[in-house]
């Protein structure tokens, strides 16, 4: 049965019955509109901890000024349904009121330096401080032993390994490979916003990532030339290019010939809609 808390305290109430019992705690933080790909992490959580906690919060800081918060898309009921038939525990669903009580204008931020200044950082400047003030929040509040994300956002991921170790949390942090359609297409929230012909087109993303994939691993060409190559097929296919890079998966720097691991970061507008996707690719 699925309890479904809105509050820090009934949060904490109920999280520190279960400590105290000797139960594992596993988090998924997500902000809804939940699909296959959430529930897999839910699945992860499940696997790994005794008691499972998700939050759904639509957080406002890491939303730009001309980003889609006010119409990104809130099913609570729906979002309900998918994490009590996966086994989860306790909903987290709290106002912005209750996780920024002074508004966010004038709230503490968590800056992960570096990292968070490259891709997605480049063109959407201080979402990942959001990002980071925000799951630091959380994990204050819920104080789990686990925390499971999707690697789909893999520069969110990187940042919030980064911002753990940094900032010394007690918490374990578990990676999930990104769920796809049969096409290929990554799961994502924003995909509601495409229609069936556009998901179609969308699809092609993930075939300019096998396709970098391939030219890396035969190793016939500079990394430049493939990333070029590639941003003219994904041109050609009717993108807009946010960036095509090709990154050090652990400190996404440019990657550099010669480099044993590389993580294939892409970000592209199809109409009005923002799609990510990524592959790491080994090159030993």
């Amino acid at each position: 049965m699925l309890t479904t808390v809105h509050t820090v305290q009934d949060l904490r109430d109920y999280v520190g019955k279960a400590r105290r019992s000797g139960q594992r705690i596993s988090f998924v933080p997500t902000m809804g509109n939940l699909h296959e790909g959430h529930l897999a992490l839910i699945d992860e959580a499940r696997q790994l901890g005794n008691v499972v906690v998700a939050s759904i919060f639509v957080n406002p800081m890491q939303f730009g000024e001309n980003e889609d918060l006010d119409a990104y898309p809130r099913t609570l009921d729906a979002d309900k349904k998918g994490l009590e038939a996966h086994g989860c525990d306790l909903l987290f669903a709290p106002s912005v009121n209750e996780v920024y009580p002074a508004g966010t204008a004038q709230e503490t931020r968590v800056e992960v330096p570096g990292l968070s200044a490259l891709h997605c950082g480049t063109s959407r400047p201080g979402h990942f401080t959001g990002v980071a003030t925000v799951v630091s929040k959380l994990f204050n509040m819920v104080q789990p032993d686990i925390a499971v994300f999707g690697q789909k956002d893999f520069q969110q991921l990187a940042v919030i390994r980064k911002m753990v170790l940094d900032l010394c949390f007690p918490i374990e942090i578990i990676g999930v490979a990104t769920s796809r359609e049969n096409s290929g297409l990554a799961r994502s929230s924003r995909n509601g916003y495409l229609s069936d012909a556009e998901k179609k087109q969308a699809a092609q993303i993930y075939q300019i990532l096998e396709y970098c994939s391939t030219q890396l691993i035969q190793h016939d060409a500079s990394l430049e030339t493939i990333r070029q190559q590639a941003a003219q097929k994904l041109t050609a296919l009717g993108f807009r290019i946010d960036y095509l890079n090709f990154a050090n998966p652990v400190t996404l720097e440019m990657a550099k010939d010669g480099d044993p691991e590389i993580v294939i970061l892409i970000a592209v507008w199809l109409g009005n809609t923002r799609l990510i996707d990524n592959m790491t690719v080994s090159l030993n």
